[in-house]
C-alpha cells in the first residue's frame, strides 16, 4: 500500500495551512512566494540538465528522437514542449513528441486509471516505433507513476536513454533514468497540487531541455531563432527582423533576400554577411552543420 503522506509533493505545507482564511491580496503574495522558491530549485539541477542537453542534442544529431512521457499535468507539459518545437525550430513534428497516459482525450480532461497502467506506458512507445535511436524523458512530480515507469523500462530494455524530471529526489524513476533531474520546490500551496509549484519547476527544465538542444544544434544565432517557422503575418515580420538585426540591413534588403531563398532566415543571413547567393549559402550551411557563425567564420577562413 502506497504511503502518500512520504511522498515530498503530497506533504502539507505549513506556510499555507490557513490560506483559505486571508483576503486576496494576502493569498497571492503567498503563492507568489512560494512560486518564488521554484527557480532556485531548479538551479540545484542544472547539472544533470546540462548534461541531458547534451545527450539530447548527440541522439538527435544520430537522428534519434526526443520523446516525453507523462500523466496529467506532467504530460501535458511534455506535450505542450513538443508541439512549440516546430514553429519556433523548423522542426519536423516527430523530432519531439509527447505521450500521454489515456492518449489525445487525457490533454483535454482527466482519464481515469491512466495513470496507473504500467503496460500502456510500452505500448505507447512501440506504437511511435520507438527505437535505440531516441532518448526518453519520463516527467512525474511524484517519481512513481506505473505508466511512466513502464515506458521507462521498456526504453531501458532496449537499450535507449532515459532521463527522469520529478520533483521528489531518490525516486523509481530517478534510479531506473540514466539522467535524473528532480528539483524540490517542496510542498504545495494547496497540498497535492502539483499543477503549481511542481509543475512549473518542470516546465522550466523542459524549456532548458528543448531550447538547450536547439541552441547546441545551431537553430539560434546569437539569442535570435533564426529557424523560425513563417506561417503567419507576424512571424514573416520576425523572420525580416531577425535578418535586418543580424546582417545590420534594411527591411526591404532583407524582405528580397528572404524571398530569394524561400524565407529561409539562415540561409539569408549567409547570403548578406558572406554575400553569396541562395545555394552556395546552402552548402556552407551544410559544411558547418547548420550553425551561422560556423559558416561565417569557414567562410572567412576560405
Amino acid at each position: 500500500m502506497l504511503d502518500i503522506e512520504k511522498i515530498i509533493t503530497e506533504q502539507r505545507n505549513d506556510r499555507t495551512a490557513h490560506i483559505d482564511e486571508l483576503s486576496t491580496l494576502d493569498m497571492v503574495r503567498l503563492i507568489n512566494d512560494e512560486d518564488k522558491k521554484v527557480a532556485f530549485a531548479v538551479e540545484e539541477e542544472l547539472e544533470p540538465i546540462a548534461a541531458a542537453i547534451d545527450l539530447i542534442t548527440q541522439k538527435m544529431k544520430e537522428d534519434g528522437r526526443l520523446i516525453y512521457c507523462g500523466c496529467g499535468t506532467s504530460g501535458r507539459l511534455g506535450i505542450l514542449d513538443a508541439v512549440e518545437c516546430p514553429p519556433t525550430y523548423s522542426t519536423e513534428p516527430e523530432l519531439v513528441q509527447g505521450l500521454i497516459a489515456g492518449g489525445y482525450p487525457a490533454v483535454f480532461q482527466a482519464v481515469e486509471g491512466a495513470e496507473d497502467d504500467y503496460k500502456q506506458g510500452e505500448e505507447d512507445l512501440k506504437e511511435i516505433a520507438f527505437t535505440s535511436k531516441d532518448i526518453l524523458v519520463g516527467i512525474a512530480a511524484s517519481g512513481r507513476t506505473p505508466y511512466v515507469i513502464g515506458a521507462m523500462e521498456y526504453a531501458k530494455s532496449i537499450d535507449a536513454a532515459v532521463i527522469s524530471v520529478t520533483c521528489c529526489p531518490g525516486s523509481r524513476m530517478g534510479r531506473i533514468a540514466d539522467i535524473d533531474i528532480a528539483p524540490t520546490p517542496g510542498p504545495e500551496v494547496v497540498t497535492g497540487s502539483t499543477r503549481m509549484k511542481s509543475g512549473t519547476a518542470q516546465k522550466m527544465i523542459l524549456n532548458m531541455l528543448s531550447t538547450g538542444s536547439m541552441i547546441k544544434l545551431g537553430k539560434v544565432y546569437g539569442n535570435l531563432m533564426v529557424d523560425v517557422k513563417p506561417t503567419n503575418t507576424k512571424l514573416i515580420q520576425r523572420c525580416i527582423s531577425i535578418v535586418c538585426s543580424s546582417a545590420h540591413v534594411s527591411e526591404k534588403t532583407a524582405s528580397e533576400t528572404l524571398e530569394q531563398c524561400g524565407y529561409n532566415p539562415k540561409t539569408a543571413i549567409v547570403m548578406l554577411v558572406c554575400r553569396l547567393g541562395p545555394e552556395e549559402a546552402k552548402e556552407l550551411l551544410l559544411q558547418a552543420e547548420g550553425k551561422i557563425a560556423r559558416a561565417v567564420q569557414i567562410h572567412k577562413q576560405a
